[in-house]
Protein backbone atom coordinates (compact mmCIF):
# COMPACT_ATOMS: atom_id res chain seq x y z
CA UNK A 1 0.00 0.00 0.00
CA UNK A 2 1.13 3.26 -1.21
CA UNK A 3 1.82 5.85 1.75
CA UNK A 4 -0.04 9.13 1.02
CA UNK A 5 2.90 11.29 3.18
CA UNK A 6 5.46 9.88 1.45
CA UNK A 7 4.04 10.45 -2.52
CA UNK A 8 3.80 14.46 -0.68
CA UNK A 9 7.36 13.87 -0.14
CA UNK A 10 7.88 12.29 -3.78
CA UNK A 11 5.70 15.31 -5.56
CA UNK A 12 7.89 18.32 -3.44
CA UNK A 13 11.40 16.71 -4.92
CA UNK A 14 9.51 16.79 -8.42
CA UNK A 15 8.51 20.12 -8.25
CA UNK A 16 11.30 21.70 -6.47
CA UNK A 17 14.30 19.45 -8.17
CA UNK A 18 16.09 18.81 -4.80
CA UNK A 19 15.95 17.14 -1.32
CA UNK A 20 16.32 20.62 0.35
CA UNK A 21 14.01 22.30 -2.04
CA UNK A 22 11.44 19.78 -0.67
CA UNK A 23 12.47 20.05 2.77
CA UNK A 24 11.66 23.58 3.05
CA UNK A 25 8.17 23.32 1.21
CA UNK A 26 6.99 20.56 3.64
CA UNK A 27 8.76 22.52 6.72
CA UNK A 28 10.55 19.53 7.67
CA UNK A 29 14.08 18.24 7.80
CA UNK A 30 16.16 17.21 4.62
CA UNK A 31 16.97 14.13 6.49
CA UNK A 32 13.60 13.41 7.19
CA UNK A 33 12.55 13.91 3.34
CA UNK A 34 15.92 11.40 2.80
CA UNK A 35 14.02 9.14 5.18
CA UNK A 36 10.85 9.04 3.40
CA UNK A 37 12.52 8.42 0.32
CA UNK A 38 14.12 5.57 0.99
CA UNK A 39 10.98 3.92 2.99
CA UNK A 40 8.88 4.70 -0.65
CA UNK A 41 11.93 2.80 -3.04
CA UNK A 42 11.77 0.12 -0.59
CA UNK A 43 7.51 0.21 -0.79
CA UNK A 44 8.00 -0.05 -4.74
CA UNK A 45 11.21 -2.37 -5.14
CA UNK A 46 12.64 0.47 -7.35
CA UNK A 47 15.07 3.23 -7.36
CA UNK A 48 13.68 6.68 -7.39
CA UNK A 49 16.69 9.27 -6.76
CA UNK A 50 20.16 8.63 -8.99
CA UNK A 51 23.31 10.80 -7.65
CA UNK A 52 23.66 13.85 -10.21
CA UNK A 53 26.81 15.76 -9.59
CA UNK A 54 26.55 17.42 -6.37
CA UNK A 55 22.48 16.87 -6.48
CA UNK A 56 20.13 14.05 -7.71
CA UNK A 57 17.75 13.39 -10.12
CA UNK A 58 14.46 11.78 -10.14
CA UNK A 59 14.73 8.17 -12.21
CA UNK A 60 12.42 7.34 -14.80
CA UNK A 61 9.97 5.37 -11.97
CA UNK A 62 9.98 7.90 -9.80
CA UNK A 63 8.49 10.64 -12.66
CA UNK A 64 5.79 8.09 -13.31
CA UNK A 65 5.12 7.68 -9.89
CA UNK A 66 4.42 11.40 -9.29
CA UNK A 67 2.65 11.79 -12.27
CA UNK A 68 0.11 9.53 -10.33
CA UNK A 69 0.88 10.58 -7.15
CA UNK A 70 -0.76 13.84 -7.60
CA UNK A 71 -4.04 12.33 -8.89
CA UNK A 72 -4.00 10.14 -6.09
CA UNK A 73 -3.65 12.92 -3.41
CA UNK A 74 -6.11 14.99 -5.05
CA UNK A 75 -8.52 12.09 -4.59
CA UNK A 76 -7.21 11.25 -0.84
CA UNK A 77 -8.17 14.97 -0.34
CA UNK A 78 -11.64 15.12 -1.96
CA UNK A 79 -11.98 11.90 0.40
CA UNK A 80 -11.03 13.77 3.12
CA UNK A 81 -13.21 16.74 1.88
CA UNK A 82 -16.44 14.48 2.15
CA UNK A 83 -16.17 12.93 5.24
CA UNK A 84 -14.90 16.57 7.05
CA UNK A 85 -18.52 18.00 5.60
CA UNK A 86 -19.80 14.59 6.81
CA UNK A 87 -18.69 15.71 9.88
CA UNK A 88 -19.32 19.01 9.92
CA UNK A 89 -16.29 19.99 12.19
CA UNK A 90 -13.77 22.67 11.57
CA UNK A 91 -10.56 21.14 12.94
CA UNK A 92 -7.05 20.01 11.58
CA UNK A 93 -4.41 22.73 10.34
CA UNK A 94 -5.01 25.15 7.64
CA UNK A 95 -1.63 25.98 5.40
CA UNK A 96 -2.09 29.89 4.43
CA UNK A 97 0.39 32.31 2.03
CA UNK A 98 -0.22 35.88 1.44
CA UNK A 99 1.20 38.85 -0.73
CA UNK A 100 2.97 41.31 1.72
CA UNK A 101 0.50 43.69 2.16
CA UNK A 102 -2.27 41.37 2.55
CA UNK A 103 -0.26 39.23 5.02
CA UNK A 104 0.04 42.53 6.97
CA UNK A 105 -3.33 44.18 6.71
CA UNK A 106 -5.84 41.53 6.20
CA UNK A 107 -4.33 37.89 7.24
CA UNK A 108 -3.70 38.70 11.07
CA UNK A 109 -7.87 39.92 11.30
CA UNK A 110 -9.08 36.52 10.17
CA UNK A 111 -6.29 34.43 11.79
CA UNK A 112 -7.68 36.17 15.35
CA UNK A 113 -11.78 35.30 13.88
CA UNK A 114 -10.26 31.64 13.37
CA UNK A 115 -8.82 31.24 16.12
CA UNK A 116 -11.74 32.32 18.23
CA UNK A 117 -14.39 30.93 16.59
CA UNK A 118 -12.52 27.35 16.19
CA UNK A 119 -10.17 26.54 18.66
CA UNK A 120 -9.54 23.37 17.39
CA UNK A 121 -8.01 24.61 13.95
CA UNK A 122 -4.21 25.32 13.74
CA UNK A 123 -3.03 27.52 11.25
CA UNK A 124 0.13 27.62 9.49
CA UNK A 125 1.14 30.82 7.41
CA UNK A 126 3.73 32.32 5.10
CA UNK A 127 4.19 35.88 3.38
CA UNK A 128 4.78 34.54 -0.29
CA UNK A 129 4.02 36.67 -3.64
CA UNK A 130 1.42 34.62 -5.80
CA UNK A 131 4.01 33.18 -8.50
CA UNK A 132 5.24 30.46 -4.97
CA UNK A 133 1.84 30.57 -3.50
CA UNK A 134 -0.50 29.19 -6.38
CA UNK A 135 1.70 26.49 -7.68
CA UNK A 136 1.88 25.11 -3.87
CA UNK A 137 -1.83 25.80 -3.81
CA UNK A 138 -2.02 23.66 -6.89
CA UNK A 139 0.41 21.22 -5.37
CA UNK A 140 -1.13 21.31 -2.28
CA UNK A 141 1.64 22.58 -0.17
CA UNK A 142 -0.81 24.93 0.57
CA UNK A 143 -4.43 25.12 0.98
CA UNK A 144 -5.94 28.66 0.75
CA UNK A 145 -3.80 32.48 -0.45
CA UNK A 146 -4.60 35.50 -0.99
CA UNK A 147 -3.41 36.80 -4.42
CA UNK A 148 -3.75 40.17 -6.32
CA UNK A 149 -4.62 41.24 -9.83
CA UNK A 150 -5.45 44.34 -11.98
CA UNK A 151 -8.93 43.84 -13.82
CA UNK A 152 -6.79 45.32 -17.04
CA UNK A 153 -4.33 42.28 -16.33
CA UNK A 154 -6.17 39.02 -14.88
CA UNK A 155 -3.93 36.56 -13.22
CA UNK A 156 -4.00 32.78 -14.73
CA UNK A 157 -4.94 30.59 -12.41
CA UNK A 158 -3.66 26.82 -12.06
CA UNK A 159 -6.12 24.09 -13.51
CA UNK A 160 -8.10 22.83 -10.50
CA UNK A 161 -8.14 26.12 -8.91
CA UNK A 162 -10.75 28.38 -7.69
CA UNK A 163 -10.77 31.82 -6.63
CA UNK A 164 -13.42 34.14 -4.62
CA UNK A 165 -12.81 38.24 -4.11
CA UNK A 166 -12.20 39.81 -0.91
CA UNK A 167 -11.37 43.78 -1.69
CA UNK A 168 -10.80 46.15 -4.27
CA UNK A 169 -7.53 47.83 -2.81
CA UNK A 170 -7.57 51.36 -3.84
CA UNK A 171 -4.44 53.33 -4.28
CA UNK A 172 -3.57 56.70 -3.15
CA UNK A 173 -0.70 59.28 -4.16
CA UNK A 174 2.16 59.87 -1.88
CA UNK A 175 3.54 63.19 -2.24
CA UNK A 176 6.43 65.20 0.05
CA UNK A 177 4.94 67.34 2.57
CA UNK A 178 6.04 70.52 0.75
CA UNK A 179 4.99 69.74 -2.76
CA UNK A 180 3.20 72.18 -4.69
CA UNK A 181 -0.06 69.75 -4.74
CA UNK A 182 -0.01 68.30 -1.22
CA UNK A 183 -3.01 69.96 0.26
CA UNK A 184 -5.25 69.41 -2.41
CA UNK A 185 -7.15 66.07 -1.40
CA UNK A 186 -7.94 64.53 -4.97
CA UNK A 187 -5.51 64.73 -8.07
CA UNK A 188 -5.39 63.72 -11.54
CA UNK A 189 -2.49 61.78 -12.48
CA UNK A 190 -1.63 63.97 -14.85
CA UNK A 191 -0.75 67.02 -12.92
CA UNK A 192 1.78 64.57 -11.76
CA UNK A 193 3.38 63.78 -15.03
CA UNK A 194 6.73 66.48 -14.61
CA UNK A 195 7.39 64.31 -11.13
CA UNK A 196 10.21 62.41 -10.83
CA UNK A 197 8.42 58.76 -9.04
CA UNK A 198 9.21 56.61 -6.61
CA UNK A 199 8.82 53.28 -8.34
CA UNK A 200 7.94 49.51 -7.68
CA UNK A 201 10.62 47.18 -9.07
CA UNK A 202 10.02 45.81 -12.21
CA UNK A 203 8.26 42.87 -12.88
CA UNK A 204 6.11 43.84 -10.16
CA UNK A 205 2.24 44.86 -10.50
CA UNK A 206 2.13 48.30 -9.64
CA UNK A 207 4.99 48.80 -11.69
CA UNK A 208 3.41 47.54 -15.01
CA UNK A 209 0.21 49.50 -14.18
CA UNK A 210 2.22 52.76 -13.62
CA UNK A 211 4.16 51.93 -17.27
CA UNK A 212 0.84 51.29 -18.33
CA UNK A 213 -1.01 54.65 -17.13
CA UNK A 214 1.59 56.89 -17.45
CA UNK A 215 3.84 55.84 -19.80
CA UNK A 216 6.32 58.70 -20.06
CA UNK A 217 7.02 58.48 -15.81
CA UNK A 218 10.58 59.25 -14.82
CA UNK A 219 11.38 56.43 -12.18
CA UNK A 220 14.56 57.22 -10.93
CA UNK A 221 14.30 55.26 -8.04
CA UNK A 222 12.61 52.12 -7.59
CA UNK A 223 11.49 49.99 -3.88
CA UNK A 224 9.34 46.67 -3.37
CA UNK A 225 9.20 47.86 0.15
CA UNK A 226 6.38 50.76 1.43
CA UNK A 227 8.49 51.88 4.69
CA UNK A 228 11.40 52.39 1.89
CA UNK A 229 9.14 54.22 -1.17
CA UNK A 230 7.87 56.56 1.79
CA UNK A 231 11.26 57.34 3.21
CA UNK A 232 12.43 58.49 -0.68
CA UNK A 233 9.05 60.69 -0.58
CA UNK A 234 9.62 62.13 2.95
CA UNK A 235 12.99 63.34 1.53
CA UNK A 236 11.10 64.94 -1.25
CA UNK A 237 12.93 62.76 -3.76
CA UNK A 238 9.35 61.71 -5.80
CA UNK A 239 5.91 60.59 -5.34
CA UNK A 240 4.99 57.41 -5.16
CA UNK A 241 1.86 55.15 -5.33
CA UNK A 242 0.93 53.11 -2.49
CA UNK A 243 -2.42 51.11 -1.52
CA UNK A 244 -4.47 51.44 1.24
CA UNK A 245 -4.04 47.39 2.43
CA UNK A 246 -1.51 46.82 5.25
CA UNK A 247 -0.37 50.70 5.08
CA UNK A 248 2.82 51.11 6.70
CA UNK A 249 2.34 54.57 9.54
CA UNK A 250 3.24 57.18 7.48
CA UNK A 251 6.45 59.27 8.12
CA UNK A 252 6.40 63.34 9.14
CA UNK A 253 6.68 65.18 5.37
CA UNK A 254 4.40 62.63 3.71
CA UNK A 255 1.30 63.30 2.70
CA UNK A 256 -1.77 61.59 0.84
CA UNK A 257 -3.90 62.49 -1.85
CA UNK A 258 -6.66 60.12 -4.16
CA UNK A 259 -5.58 59.93 -7.58
CA UNK A 260 -8.27 60.33 -10.66
CA UNK A 261 -8.07 57.25 -12.59
CA UNK A 262 -8.33 55.64 -9.26
CA UNK A 263 -5.63 52.79 -9.62
CA UNK A 264 -7.72 49.45 -7.94
CA UNK A 265 -5.82 45.75 -7.73
CA UNK A 266 -8.70 43.27 -6.75
CA UNK A 267 -7.37 40.61 -3.65
CA UNK A 268 -9.20 37.69 -3.92
CA UNK A 269 -8.58 34.15 -2.29
CA UNK A 270 -7.06 31.01 -4.31
CA UNK A 271 -7.89 27.40 -3.22
CA UNK A 272 -8.28 23.98 -4.80
CA UNK A 273 -11.69 22.74 -6.04
CA UNK A 274 -11.95 19.56 -4.59
CA UNK A 275 -11.18 20.84 -1.53
CA UNK A 276 -14.04 23.76 -1.82
CA UNK A 277 -16.40 21.91 0.40
CA UNK A 278 -13.85 21.65 3.15
CA UNK A 279 -15.62 23.16 6.48
CA UNK A 280 -12.10 24.94 7.03
CA UNK A 281 -11.70 26.22 3.67
CA UNK A 282 -15.46 27.83 3.80
CA UNK A 283 -14.55 28.77 7.07
CA UNK A 284 -11.14 30.55 6.14
CA UNK A 285 -13.19 32.87 3.45
CA UNK A 286 -16.21 33.88 5.87
CA UNK A 287 -13.48 35.14 7.76
CA UNK A 288 -11.10 36.62 5.23
CA UNK A 289 -14.27 38.04 3.55
CA UNK A 290 -15.48 39.51 6.59
CA UNK A 291 -11.60 41.34 7.78
CA UNK A 292 -11.89 42.61 3.47
CA UNK A 293 -15.24 44.43 4.49
CA UNK A 294 -13.46 46.28 7.72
Amino acid sequence: MLNLERLRVLRAIAATGSVRGAAATLHVTTSAVSQQMARLEREIGQPLVERNGRGIRLTDAALLLSEHAGALLAQAEAVETDLARHRGAVVGELRLAAFATAARGLLPTALAALHDRYPALRTRTAEQEPDVALPAVASGDLDLAIAQDWPESPLTLPAGSARTGLLDDVFDVALPAGHRLADRPTLDLVELAADDWVGWSAGQLCHDWLRRTVPDARVPHTASEHATQLALVAAGLGVALLPRLGRDPVPDGVRFAAVRPAPVRRVFAVWRSAAARQPAIRAALAALRDAGRR
